[in-house]
């Protein structure tokens, strides 16, 4: 860069061979740096600390940072360019662009024999959040489902509900389809004439003989946790009526094979059979009543919570809400989430103002009283 630069060289000419020397070495990290370098030394600001927003007056600060995105995302496509999405994702990151990343690893296929740059890639994607349910896609295809279901389970209170219900559908298509063969090889093994597409409930029906002696076709702790992650379903993903197969399967399963869970999923296959059914529109009132019941006869005050909140949740996501109120207002009415679930905003949503009001006198709520009294006057003007 010296060498390039005469006696006399501007300001500009520096910063612009600055650039170029660090582009054509790939030395995107200090090329980011001399972006803002020549942002500062254009705003007349110290050309120190480059990146820093410490010595920036205020009204220059807006500026400032817009100049720092544009640099982000200059660099960070580099980056990607470069096939170095661990770097790339630090830099949109940190501007709270993940789309340039997200697109580039969903082009990703997983190569025969995965390397050391595969596995750094499915890092980034999984446990940095690039791109989590791509992530698990490669972590299942690579390591395998013991691993994947693993991760999924540390991994989903950190997702969004879209994100989950992607790998839960990954998920369940995987464990139904590996299921499906296993046992389809037991049932062929005494009757090799079997219909080709037979569905799993099809191979179990009718065939006791296939549990028999605690016998199974699948890891039991992978098939208990894929059900539990169907309850993120809806009726519209085709998984989901696999996972109600997969129940159908479980339910049939030694009992000590039936792991337990918190209520009301203790009785872990029956709960989710209900709960799975009802989702995908079958049985609704049957689903309704049985986790109704399920709440009258649960005396520990804890577990009436819990129950409560899975039975609202159900009824809501069946349109059913007004039908379970009455019976969960009791154990929700305090239930106010300001990034979850919030009684009073479905109370508003459902119209239930009486209710809404009759909750927070019973649980001597004042913001609950007062939201129910204020959107009763809104709407009465």
């Amino acid at each position: 860069m010296k060498e390039s630069l005469s006696e006399n060289a501007s300001a500009q000419d520096i910063l612009n061979a600055l650039q170029e020397t660090l582009l054509a070495e790939k030395d995107f990290h200090r090329l980011f740096d001399a972006k803002l370098l020549q942002v500062r030394s254009q705003m007349g600001l110290p050309v120190t600390q480059p990146t820093s927003l410490e010595n920036v007056p205020a009204d220059q600060q807006a500026a400032f940072r817009e100049a720092y995105v544009t640099a982000a995302r200059e660099v960070g496509t580099l980056f990607l360019d470069d096939n170095n999405v661990a770097d790339a994702w630090a830099y949109f990151r940190t501007i709270g662009e993940p789309e340039p990343v997200e697109a580039y690893i969903e082009k990703i296929k997983v190569p025969r024999e995965p390397d050391e740059a595969f596995d750094q890639l499915m890092n980034v994607a999984l446990y940095e959040g690039a791109h989590v349910t791509r992530g698990l896609e490669f972590l299942l295809k690579t390591h395998g489902t013991c691993n994947t279901v693993t991760a999924f389970s540390q991994l989903q209170q950190q997702m969004t509900l879209a994100q989950r219900r992607t790998a839960g559908a990954m998920m369940v298509r995987t464990i139904y389809e590996d299921l499906q063969a296993s046992v389809r090889r037991e049932v062929e093994a005494r009757m090799p004439v079997l219909s080709p597409n037979a569905s799993l409930k099809e191979l179990i029906t009718g065939r006791e003989w296939l549990f028999a002696e605690g016998n199974y076709h699948i890891d039991v702790s992978h098939l208990h946790s894929t059900v539990g992650f169907a309850r993120v379903l809806e009726a519209e993903d085709p998984e989901l009526r696999l996972a109600i197969e997969l129940c159908e399967y479980g339910a049939n399963l030694a009992s000590q094979l039936q792991y337990p869970a918190d209520v009301p999923f203790d009785q872990y296959y029956k709960a989710h059979q209900f709960f799975l059914s009802a989702l995908a529109g079958d049985n609704v009132d049957a689903a309704l009543a049985w986790f109704t019941q399920r709440l009258r006869d649960e005396p520990d005050e804890p577990d009436q919570r819990l129950i409560a909140f899975v039975l609202l949740d159900l009824a809501q996501r069946v349109d059913r809400t007004k039908n379970v109120l009455h019976d969960t207002i009791d154990f929700v009415g305090k239930m106010e989430d300001p990034n979850g679930f919030s009684f009073s905003k479905l109370c508003v949503e459902l119209g239930m103002l009486d209710e809404l009001e009759q909750s927070a006198t019973a649980h001597d709520d004042v913001l609950g009283f007062a939201v129910a009294r204020l959107t009763k006057y809104s709407a009465a003007d």
